[in-house]
């Protein structure tokens, strides 16, 4: 078999072989298994920010107070903010992936066009009830 690296092959001394890798497709996984793979790797990247945010804060302080400089204040305020909009994002995270559970289960009761039959007495009486039970 005659290939285009024949002459490096004489060269070297070696004998070389094209080897053809069928490619291997990787399913996809279902879509209610995705949601919560990108949902706890968010939540790790989010915790691991935040945790290197807080051991940036403390540097910059150690700095701040050795210097005394205001330009070195200003950094320390700007990473402080930043570490609070990153739990901010975490808790946004939690938020949306409640919301996701929640569409996922679909309301638990419908109700629609409920009417009382009865008399305002009836009516009353049933009102009472309730806030009696409700105290």
């Amino acid at each position: 078999m005659s290939n285009s690296y024949d002459a490096i092959d004489k060269a070297l001394d070696v004998k070389s072989e094209i080897v053809r890798e069928k490619k291997k497709i990787a399913k996809k996984s279902s879509e209610q298994d995705d949601p919560t793979k990108d949902y706890e790797y968010s939540r790790g990247q989010l915790y691991s920010l935040v945790e290197k945010g807080q051991e940036a804060v403390n540097g910059i302080l150690d700095v701040c107070q050795d210097s005394q400089h205001p330009r070195a204040y200003e950094v320390a305020g700007q990473l402080i903010k930043h570490v609070a909009d990153t739990t901010d994002k975490l808790i946004d995270l939690q938020r949306k992936m409640k919301d996701l559970d929640e569409d996922k289960s679909g309301p638990k009761s419908v109700t629609n066009n409920a009417m009382f039959v009865g008399s305002t007495s009836d009516l009353q009486k049933m009102l009472k009830d309730m806030s009696k039970q409700s105290k």
